[in-house]
């Protein structure tokens, strides 16, 4: 089933590479439409990426809108936005979804604008529900709830756009569950064309430098973390320590990565990487609500404080109450035992 009323994913590639939280989002896309008895469709720019169709249609979509240009290789903001806009009128989808990535925040608020849509921005969940207005007024059925954290993460807001089409959000990476593709899965592809003016191609790219982040926390089985409670840089090596004797890779909070002793890819937390992994170790680390956003699914969450009252036991499976810098040895000491 496709069409009108589709659930869309704007997906972004690198080199024909798509984004893992486009992908993330086809697959939560794929389980709204389920829900919703719509198509799930996709949208992609570039050059040459036609070989990123199967993909798309293997993760759930029915339909993948593939625009393909020279002029496309490399995002910019008015071509993509002319293009994405295009199809979006013409396919009329009712939710359209966009990864929280850096092209993504540019590009949603944008096209919103233009076609006078609401937009959420950085979601962390998306369900499908009902909202009927206060008072006993009107009632909406099978609305996309937008779902955040606000207010600096003290609260979880839940966001409607009961009168606007599409429903538009942005939704951070890591934060869907990724679903093995079905290679046996049939979809359409379309090919998406727009009308481009010269004016959209004002901006001229000279270089372009692709960094890849030095950690790979979403990946890692295992991540020990710590926050401003480590006390310095120096003491980090602690915990690199105790990731190397375990197998694991080493994360932090904001409030160590603002106080300089650890870059900002290792990073846990709304602002940072959404991470799921076997065991997660929480070293000083004192557990607010924008930190526990991005680890509260781990599989086991241990955590070392000496205060007995921080908030990281709250969500902790095994507490220790006492000094990093006397338990994280003998932690290491006790497995290296064994």
């Amino acid at each position: 089933m496709s069409g009108k009323n589709d659930v869309m994913v704007f997906v972004e590639q690198n080199e024909g590479r798509p984004a893992d939280v486009s992908l993330e989002l086809v697959c939560k896309g794929r389980e709204l439409a389920d829900r919703l008895r719509v198509g799930l469709s996709a949208v992609v720019c570039g050059e040459r990426i036609s070989g990123l169709a199967e993909k798309l249609v293997a993760h759930g979509c029915d339909e993948v809108h593939l625009a393909e240009d020279p002029r496309l290789r490399q995002y910019r903001t008015l071509p993509y936005a002319r293009v994405v806009s295009e199809v979006i009128r013409k396919a009329q989808p009712q939710i359209v979804l966009f990864g929280a990535s850096p092209v993504g925040r540019d590009l949603a608020p944008r096209i919103a604008s233009e076609l006078k849509a609401g937009l959420t921005a950085d979601c962390t969940d998306l369900q499908i529900g009902d909202h009927s207005e206060p008072g006993g007024g009107k009632e909406y059925k099978d609305l996309l709830y937008q779902i955040r954290p606000a207010f600096g993460g003290n609260i979880i807001a839940t966001i409607v756009c009961p009168e606007t089409r599409p429903q538009m959000a942005t939704v951070r990476e890591g934060v869907m569950k990724m679903t093995p593709p079905d290679p046996k899965r049939t979809g359409k592809i379309l090919p998406a064309k727009a009308a481009f003016r010269d004016e959209d191609f004002l901006l001229e790219i000279l270089h372009r430098e692709h960094k890849e982040k030095t950690v790979n926390l979403r990946a890692a089985n295992i991540v020990v973390s710590g926050g401003a409670g480590v006390g310095s840089k120096e003491n980090f090596k602690l915990l690199f320590d105790l990731a190397h004797a375990i197998g694991g890779v080493v994360g932090a909070s904001r409030s160590a990565v603002d106080s300089g002793f650890i870059p900002k890819d290792y990073q846990v937390g709304q602002t940072g990487t959404t991470v799921r992994p076997k065991l997660y170790i929480a070293c000083g680390i004192s557990g607010a609500v924008q930190h526990r956003a991005g680890m509260q699914e781990s599989a086991k969450i241990v955590a070392i404080n000496t205060d007995r009252e921080a908030p990281i036991f709250d969500v902790a499976h095994y507490g220790i109450v006492g000094d990093l810098n006397a338990v994280i040895p003998m932690l290491i000491k006790a497995y290296k035992s064994k």
